[in-house]
This record gives structure tokens, C-alpha cells and sequence, in this order.
């Protein structure tokens, strides 16, 4: 990366990501490699990459106290869920600390599955550097994003027929779902 360039904070500007509350989050796969399963009639069918991730996902608790992990969805080349960070006495840990720890364990475990499983190998990383994030508000919105996580797959094809890149457009479209449900 040139010395000089920035990477665009995407962050919400003073918001402690340690705070109680939910979190809507979406990481992409590096250089949109499609990883963990296929999209077959409107239905995420998870390979055994998919079931790693999954199982990452749902193991979270075990190594943050103070989350509750809730609906999400693996997709070929992407990953949508809701994280819920509840009131705790001891040191809060935040989204980013969380969705790194994710990124590392998965990357770790599929890169030992590469070598002794023959997975399909990725170029350089597993995860695109950044992810995106949705403080989510109150139950209204809560209930938009869990339906969007739930119907992802049956929407996959609107995905494929898109000119734009995969990140370009997840972004775009968490762009346009947050200033259309939520006004931001």
C-alpha cells in the first residue's frame, strides 16, 4: 500500500463498539472467493469451509462472556450476523476485537484444512481486511435485518447478475438497506 494512503474509517464516529446493545455485521471473503457452499434453489448448502465458519460463529460465547451471538447466515463468499454485546461487570470487548478473533480462528482452522483436507486454498488471506457494521436501534430494525439475513439466499441471484464487485456491492447495498429502513 502506498505510504500515503488511508484507509476510509467506516466506523459510526465516537460509538464505543463495546457498548451494550446489537450489532448487525457483514465480513467478505478476500478477493470475493466463493468458499463456503453454494446457493441451490434459494438454499445455502454449507461445505464443510461453510460448517467451520458456522461453528466459529456459534463458539463465540465461549470465548466472550459478554456476547450473545444471534440469527446469521453463511453465504459462498460472505457472512452476515447479528451480535448482541450485554451489560457486564468485567473488561467489555468490543466489535472489532470480536469480529478479529472470528477472522483468526477461521482463518487459522481452514488453513490447517488446506494442508491436511485439501480445501480449496485462498490467495494471501481468507477475510477482506475490513467488515461492515450496523448499530441496530430498536426492533423495527432489528426484525428488517433478520429478515434480509434470512431471505440472502434467495436473493443471491439479483447478487450474480450485478455488474458492480461482490464487496462493492454488499456495501452498496447496506448503504441503500440502512438509509431506507433507518434514515441514516
Amino acid at each position: 500500500m502506498p505510504e500515503n494512503h488511508q484507509r476510509k474509517n467506516i466506523r459510526k464516529e465516537n460509538h464505543d463498539y463495546s457498548k451494550p446493545g446489537g450489532y448487525f455485521i457483514t465480513i467478505c471473503t478476500h478477493n470475493d472467493s466463493y468458499l463456503f457452499g453454494n446457493i441451490i434453489d434459494g438454499k445455502m448448502i454449507l461445505n464443510d469451509p461453510g460448517k467451520m465458519i458456522k461453528k466459529h460463529w456459534n463458539e463465540l460465547p465461549n470465548r466472550f462472556q459478554n456476547i450473545i451471538v444471534d440469527e446469521y447466515m453463511v453465504m459462498p463468499n460472505h457472512f452476515h450476523g447479528i451480535l448482541n454485546i450485554t451489560p457486564s461487570n468485567a473488561n467489555a470487548i468490543g466489535i472489532g476485537d470480536i469480529v478479529g478473533a472470528f477472522k483468526s480462528l477461521t482463518t487459522n482452522e481452514y488453513i490447517t484444512n488446506v494442508k491436511s483436507k485439501g480445501w480449496r486454498p485462498f490467495t494471501k488471506k481468507l477475510w477482506h481486511w475490513n467488515y461492515f457494521d450496523h448499530i441496530i436501534r430498536n426492533e423495527d430494525e432489528y426484525n428488517e435485518i433478520t429478515k434480509y439475513i434470512h431471505k440472502n439466499p434467495q436473493n443471491w441471484q439479483l447478487d450474480i447478475n450485478n455488474n458492480s464487485s461482490k464487496e462493492n456491492l454488499l456495501r452498496e447495498s447496506h448503504e441503500i438497506f440502512a438509509k431506507k429502513i433507518w434514515m441514516v
